[in-house]
């Protein structure tokens, strides 16, 4: 399935929605918060905010006053200490934002997500199993601003509890934040004082007694001065406790005592519920953030509102999250600082072709309804547009953002199992994900997600986590299609999501056959109990007549070794899908993978297909690549921290199973497409050792046509740059190279006997580049094509050097370069500086009579000069004929070629000559080729005219109709 649309241009419209400052990084959505513990002192203080209209509270200056309850100087400067503190704890980014560079600044705006009033009755009320809980909010729902939650309701009353509920990916981690930050920095003056705790840290103290001040004073050191004044705050005090989902709270009075006192030692569920009841510091206000399966734990009556955060509902809270994203001027961060800068125009028209897209494909703006994917895509496109840190992959993009989003949460607090959210999801998804591999759908009826989340459960305990599972996750990996004709049915949220979990469902050993699953049981136990069994029996025919039966038992002990055989068979027949899924015919001549996920996510320009043509097969080739790339070591690292370990020993087995596999048909000749895909499943693997052997065998590259972008460049030299067996050819033709693409790749240059570089628009300034690599002590180059590029003469002075002081190259192909008189005039000065090359080719260069006489004459003076094309120059007839005269004068010179005909003979370069202009036919000037060609035809007639041999007249007729033939396609006259 396809994030595709095919829509005119169209142009971004004002009122896209409101722009709100943030001090937590480039995307907000997914901050996994933690607190910080007693002793510990932030690293660095967040810059200035910049503030909009829809923060927290009125867009004026921070109110510096902090009321009557902290005027003692004491107490006003632990609370301005405080607030630095708390800024610095909650302004720190997590790794994976850190990783993309200074595009994930502090102060950079951010759109909040849309926050929507909700009543008890419509939480608390019967849902359907699967659809409703896949439908987005009424649009009748009043909207909320973060601003209005502490508002008076309906009647009147002051809200002093509110709770915000969202499932995972809404943003709940993010308005918290925002919340502390806007407060760090004076923009919530309703409250002087705001403690959060995060309910993950107090879960995890157990039962341990402990007072609220005791809390507090451990968590937030410059607070001790001002614990005794707390009770006096009353309304002005907001304590946020966020993830409520991770307490089990009992508000019976059997379960919970009663306290008011906060320096009385209890367990922390019970002074969490002693808050919400409002009987320990009656008057203080509470925001409170869960998932909507823990929304039942607080009884409603203690609480004054339901917000439900909605994520980004409106297409156009999308757009603006993009804008802002994408169109930074430093999102061409690379490694170590370093990378090419993205010009305004080049940023823009990535942001205007996500707009077109969304516009006018309704799935990709209902993956986005969650603002997490829309993280999931800005790292997407960052990752696919700008230059890769080193060690950065696809998978571990994915890996990181699940992360982010699950960060190893249970899925139920209240269960004694304490299983892991995303082991869940893993089990249940990836069971359904793989399915929709192995039959080749992305589409999912009812009965299909039923089918896979309900497989095998038995017991209350089981339904009672689907039920959980279901309510707060279900909607981050599926979303309903909304594509004509499809309604009803059910597609993962991005398409490149099912291929990830069909991957991880497949490498976490999850998919067993049935007699997997029995015989792994009955090999357990036969292994066990088969020792002792013919032990006894061997004592017992010592007496008896049984000889036979200790023979029989001594089989028992093979029962596990062929059930571990078996078990390697299941292995080996997964690599083979994988392998077989990467090398499908059926896909050999569409894009490279990382061509195909921009196309789903930018859309295509035009028609993609003729309408009388069937659609299309579904491509899963991202489904090997994430295979290899969960086996990498990092990624099995946060897996494990996910609660989805993958034992070393089973990611070796995969591995070797995988290597076989690849070992017969990675000898094949692949498209360039293809290739680059085998190369980009290495890169993913990121093990040097294992490419290395699997790659071994590789002598030619052909990319030609791939269009190599900052990110292909590093696969390539990631993959092939430190290997150690040569290439005996590199075709990189016709590939968008530039110069920072060169420099990426000279690694994997360096290891080439024959490198293409043709049709690349590469200029003088790459001129440098090759120059260095010519001069690289470790070059073994010995024929270089740079034809059809615009070198220049200064480009050319440049190369010049580079073969000066270089010993290997031999063939150097210059044609249609620019060159001019001034280029060949430098080549004939100073073409004696090297003293190795064979062949040299400055075809169609523009160049008169005089500059190639000249670089003819130094071309019989060179020892080891065999050949010089000299064709489709602008070259009259006298200079022609001085070229033949220079060429037959002297003796043991190089051949010059400067047309079809040699005398009254046809020449034997002329099928070189005539091959170069068919294969340039569509790039080269036409109007100038035919002039070229019509001069070329009338020496042939002349030739065949001044001859009497019959067998030369025969051979100069073929040749002319060759040339008739070229006319004829350019549109000139072939009689």
């Amino acid at each position: 399935m396809w994030w595709v649309c095919h829509l005119p241009r169209a142009s971004w419209g004002p009122g896209l929605g409101r722009v709100l400052q943030s001090a937590d990084g480039r995307i907000p959505f997914l901050i996994h918060w933690s607190w910080p513990h007693k002793g510990e002192r932030p690293l660095v203080l967040s810059r200035a905010f910049i503030r909009h209209h829809g923060s927290s509270a009125g867009s004026g200056p921070p109110s510096r006053r902090h009321g009557q309850l902290f005027q003692g100087i004491s107490a006003s400067e632990a609370v301005q200490r405080y607030r630095r503190n708390l800024a610095e704890w909650f302004s720190r980014l997590p790794r994976e934002e850190r990783r993309f560079g200074p595009t994930f600044a502090l102060d950079t705006v951010h759109v909040d997500p849309v926050i929507r009033e909700s009543s008890p009755d419509e939480l608390f009320r019967p849902t359907a199993e699967l659809a409703l809980e896949h439908q987005p909010p009424l649009a009748g729902l009043p909207a909320l601003a973060l601003s209005q939650l502490f508002d008076p309701d309906a009647c009147g009353r002051q809200v002093q509890t509110v709770v915000l509920y969202g499932t995972v990916g809404t943003g709940k981690s993010t308005l918290v934040r925002k919340m502390v930050l806007d407060w760090c920095y004076g923009q919530l003056p309703a409250f002087e004082l705001l403690i959060p705790f995060s309910c993950e840290d107090l879960s995890s103290l157990g039962p341990a007694p402990a007072s609220l001040c005791q809390l507090v004073a451990q968590r937030y050191t410059p607070l001790k001065e001002i614990l005794p004044l707390l009770a006096a705050a009353g309304s002005r005090l907001l304590f946020v406790l966020h993830g409520l989902e991770h307490l089990n709270l009992d508000f019976r009075l059997a379960g919970t005592g009663l306290c008011s006192d906060p320096e009385e030692p209890e367990a922390p569920a019970a002074i969490i519920v002693n808050l919400l009841r409002k009987y320990m510091l009656p008057e203080a206000s509470i925001l409170v953030t869960t998932r909507p399966s823990a929304i039942g734990r607080i009884p409603s009556k203690y609480v004054g509102r339901y917000g439900q955060i909605c994520g980004f509902s409106d297409t156009n809270l999308q757009k603006l999250y993009f804008q802002l994203r994408l169109n930074q001027p430093d999102c061409e961060y690379g490694a170590g600082g370093a990378g090419i800068s993205a010009t305004p125009a080049q940023r823009d028209n990535l942001v205007q072709m996500l707009s077109r897209n969304l516009e006018g494909h309704h799935q990709i703006a209902a993956a986005c309804f969650l603002p997490s994917y829309c993280w999931l895509v800005c790292a997407t496109l960052h990752f696919l547009h700008a230059p890769t840190p080193a060690g950065q992959t696809l998978t571990s993009i994915y890996t990181s953002f699940l992360r982010l989003n699950f960060s190893g949460e249970m899925l139920d607090s209240t269960d004694p199992s304490k299983l892991s959210l995303m082991a869940y999801a893993a089990r249940t998804m990836g069971k359904l994900a793989y399915e929709g591999v192995s039959s080749r759908k992305t589409y999912f009826s009812e009965e299909d997600v039923r089918g896979c989340l309900e497989a095998g459960m038995k017991t209350e305990e089981e339904f009672q986590l689907l039920h959980v599972f279901r309510r707060d996750a279900l909607r981050f990996f599926l979303a309903p299609c909304v594509e004509p004709g499809r309604q009803g049915t059910f597609v993962f949220t991005v398409p490149a999501m099912q291929e990830y979990l069909a991957a991880l469902y497949i490498v976490l050993g999850l998919r067993k056959t049935t007699l997997q699953r029995v015989g792994k049981e009955v090999a357990e136990l036969v292994g066990r109990v088969g020792e002792d069994v013919s032990l006894v029996l061997g004592i017992v025919a010592k007496l008896l007549p049984l000889r036979a039966l200790p023979l029989l038992f001594n089989l028992l002990k093979v029962v596990p070794r062929v059930f571990g055989r078996v078990v390697g068979k299941s292995r080996e027949a997964v690599a083979q899908a994988m392998v077989l899924e990467m090398f499908r015919e059926e896909d050999y001549y569409n894009d490279d993978v990382l061509d195909q996920m921009g196309a789903s996510i930018l859309g295509v320009e035009g028609p993609r297909r003729h309408p009388d043509e069937p659609p299309d097969d579904e491509v899963f080739e991202l489904f090997p690549m994430f295979m290899g790339g969960l086996l990498s070591a990092h990624n099995r690292a946060v897996l494990a921290q996910l609660g989805c370990p993958i034992k070393n020993l089973d990611a070796l087995e995969n591995a070797q199973a995988i290597k076989k596999k690849l070992g017969k048909l990675g000898r094949q000749v692949l498209p360039p497409s293809e290739l680059l895909d085998h190369l980009f499943f290495h890169y993913e693997f990121q093990n040097q050792r294992f490419s290395a052997e699997v790659l071994s065998s590789l002598r030619q590259l052909n990319l030609a046509g791939v269009r190599m972008t900052p990110l292909k460049c590093t696969v390539v030299a990631a993959v092939l740059g430190s290997g150690r067996h040569a290439l005996d050819e590199v075709n990189l033709a016709s590939c968008q190279l530039d110069p920072a693409g060169l420099r990426t790749l000279r690694p994997v240059f360096l290891r080439a006997r024959k490198l293409g570089l043709q049709l690349n628009s590469l200029g003088p300034e790459a001129c440098s580049d090759l120059r260095d690599l010519l001069l690289h002590d470790q070059c073994q180059i010995t024929t270089l094509r740079l034809s059809n590029n615009p070198l220049t003469a200064a480009g050319v002075a440049l190369l010049l050097e580079g073969l000066a002081g270089n010993t290997s190259l031999t063939h150097l192909s210059l044609l249609h370069t620019g060159l001019g008189d001034e280029g060949l005039e430098l080549l004939a000065t100073q073409l004696d500086r090297n003293q190795q090359l064979q062949e040299l080719n400055v075809a169609y260069n523009g160049a008169g009579d005089t500059a190639a006489l000249a670089l003819a004459q130094a071309a019989q003076d060179h020892p080891s000069l065999e050949l010089l094309h000299l064709y489709f120059n602008e070259l009259s007839s006298e200079g022609r004929q001085a070229l033949r005269d220079v060429a037959s004068t002297a003796k043991g010179g190089a051949r010059v070629v400067v047309s079809l005909t040699e005398g009254t003979a046809v020449s034997e370069y002329w099928s070189v000559i005539l091959s170069e202009v068919q294969r340039n036919l569509n790039s080269w000037d036409r109007s100038r080729v035919r002039r070229h060609l019509e001069l070329l035809l009338r020496d042939l007639e002349d030739s065949r005219g001044d001859t009497l041999n019959p067998w030369r007249k025969a051979q100069l007729l073929r040749v002319e109709g060759e040339v008739r033939a070229l006319l004829e396609q350019l549109g000139g006259p072939g009689s």
